[in-house]
């Protein structure tokens, strides 16, 4: 597991492996930091490795984010045309 407390914006990020994930004893021993943090007002995030491949899940991802910007500009500009055409 691996732990970050970001103070500024009051957070804190636990990053399980796989094994921990899977380990219900692990998972109910870190209730008491959840208490700990939850009582200073800050939130805990729970981030769980997944079974998928990273590299090819973000790179989908991205490609997909730029083809849908690339979509929404030409949308814009079409639709800035017809108003200068008007």
């Amino acid at each position: 597991m691996r732990m970050e407390i970001r103070d500024e914006s009051k957070i804190v990020e636990l990053w399980l492996t796989r094994e921990e994930k899977d380990d219900l004893a692990f998972r109910e021993s870190l209730k008491p930091i959840y208490q700990k943090y939850k009582e200073q007002k800050y939130l805990v995030a729970v981030f769980l490795s997944g079974e998928e491949d990273l590299y090819q899940q973000t790179r989908d991802l991205l490609l997909y984010n730029r083809r849908r910007q690339a979509e929404k500009e030409v949308q814009a500009e079409k639709r800035a045309g017809m108003v200068m055409g008007s």
